[in-house]
């Protein structure tokens, strides 16, 4: 069957077509990671501002690791359908090209130096920030960061390993082709992530040895703006069976094709420093403060998803649906979530926020895999538990995620953790199972969470539940 691209497009039925031709957009936009996340989200609303707008607001993305999804999208001109699981599809154009990040580093320089690219958005996932989970800032005894450090000594434009030392390299050279404001957009699941993206892209900075650093970090300070935001929109792994539904829809072949939930949404805060695209248009909320908003998906979605996520892998569970659909899905999300609500800011509609994540969970559409929420670990717990453990204390519900956790840290049998989730520290966390009786104290102080691991009755209670999560059994 022939493949989706330019020449093939136009024999879709025109409410498939992208709303955009892609020939009338401009690269305005650089996005660092090339998911089905990003596909499915800011792709979408990048396009829908186009078309709404009259603006050619074009989007080339960087590929931080493999080859693999560059050459895929290269390969139909970077055209990809996105599907609503339960509803419709369309091909989706806003998405001009596709670089590798590492072979390809003088183009996207150049690509950052211009004037003509004005926002810079990132979904590398929490792992791609190279932070330190103890202070927050950069890790720069990480071998990659050191690696990358090391590089700014010699050759430009260094090959650099992270993203990091990457989009910091890539700004420093907009610095000295003009300084041009930016704006660098985090879309990644991380509490205070614009604050958070700038600490490490000026922990970057100033431990380089580029001459011109401290020139460079005035100029980071004044002209490059990091707003925090929030995104939302559950889009698991594309399956075979994805790719299959999208051609037999289409009539084309979509090696690249994603599906997601009906629902989206993104907040971003007023601080920008460049023009932008209108995503407002699309129904974007720009406000004064996304903490909040921000809090409220952290410790509520993305709080309930892990706890999901490690009660089902324990419980032999495969996907939210599978796991929601148990006689104790609901009740440990709406546990939780009550628990958990209590530690948000006032203003915001909470109840009706539990509803649709609920109803979210729940669709047997959306086969979100458990092993991929649990995977990185001891990334997100600390995002979305461990405020609520520390002001809250150790709740029932709290303690029973929390074992739950540390029961899914086991190593497995080839060296790999024990349900298959994978982590970026998960050497760290098997030897922490090499005493088996501090255990939960040590892999508490492996996330940062020392204060916690010297709480005897919280550990207590957390190893109490260990023997039963092994036997697959907890009680709510």
């Amino acid at each position: 069957m022939s493949r989706l691209s330019y020449s093939t497009v136009d024999r879709l039925p025109p409410e498939l077509r992208p709303l955009v031709k892609p020939g009338d957009l401009r690269p305005r936009i650089v996005h660092f990671g090339l998911g089905a996340f990003h596909r499915a989200h800011q792709a979408v609303y990048t396009e829908h501002a186009a078309a709404l707008s009259g603006q050619p607001w074009g989007i080339v993305a960087v590929g931080p690791r493999s080859a693999a999804p560059v050459e895929a999208a290269r390969a139909q001109d970077c055209l990809f359908s996105v599907a609503e699981r339960g509803g419709g599809i369309r091909v989706v154009g806003s998405l001009l090209d596709a670089l590798p990040m590492r072979a390809e580093a003088a183009r996207l320089d150049a690509l950052i130096a211009s004037s003509e690219v004005t926002t810079i958005t990132l979904t590398v996932t929490e792992k791609g920030y190279t932070r330190d989970p103890a202070t927050g800032l950069l890790d720069t005894a990480d071998p990659n960061v050191a690696a990358d450090l090391a590089a700014t000594a010699v050759s430009e434009p260094a090959p650099m390993r992270t993203v990091v030392g990457r989009l910091t390299a890539s700004l420093a050279a907009r610095f000295r082709a003009g300084g041009a404001p930016v704006n660098v957009v985090s879309c990644d699941n991380a509490a205070g992530n614009g604050a958070a993206l700038a600490a490490v892209v000026r922990g970057f900075a100033e431990a380089s040895a580029w001459p011109d650093r401290e020139a460079l970090l005035g100029w980071l300070a004044e002209s490059v703006a990091f707003p925090a935001t929030v995104v939302d929109r559950i889009v698991p792994a594309s399956t075979d069976e994805d790719r299959a539904a999208a051609e037999k829809a289409l009539g084309l072949r979509d090696d690249i094709a994603v599906a997601g939930e009906p629902f989206r949404q993104w907040v971003l805060e007023d601080r920008f420093t460049a023009p932008r695209p209108p995503w407002e248009l699309d129904g974007a909320l720009i406000v004064p403060d996304a903490a909040p908003y921000q809090l409220m998906k952290l410790r509520l979605l993305n709080g309930s998803h892990s706890l999901l996520a490690y009660l089902g892998l324990a419980a032999g569970c495969g996907t939210v649906a599978d796991a929601l659909a148990s006689d104790w899905g609901e009740r440990a999300v709406r546990r939780f979530t009550a628990e958990v609500a209590v530690t948000l800011p006032g203003g915001l509609d909470v109840a009706g926020y539990v509803e649709d994540l609920v109803a979210r969970f729940a669709n047997p559409a959306i086969a979100h895999r458990l092993r991929q929420i649990g995977s990185d670990g001891s990334l997100k717990i600390p995002e979305r538990w461990l405020g609520p453990l520390r002001e809250r204390g150790a709740t029932p519900i709290l303690v029973l995620a929390l074992a739950a956790w540390v029961n899914a840290t086991r190593p497995g049998e080839h060296g790999d953790q024990f349900f298959g989730t994978t982590d970026p520290a998960a050497a760290t966390l098997a030897r922490c199972w090499q005493d088996p009786a501090a255990v939960v104290a040590r892999l508490l102080t492996a996330i940062g969470a020392a204060d916690l691991a010297e709480d005897r009755d919280l550990v207590s209670a957390v190893r109490a539940h260990l023997p039963a999560l092994r036997a697959g059994r907890f009680e709510l």
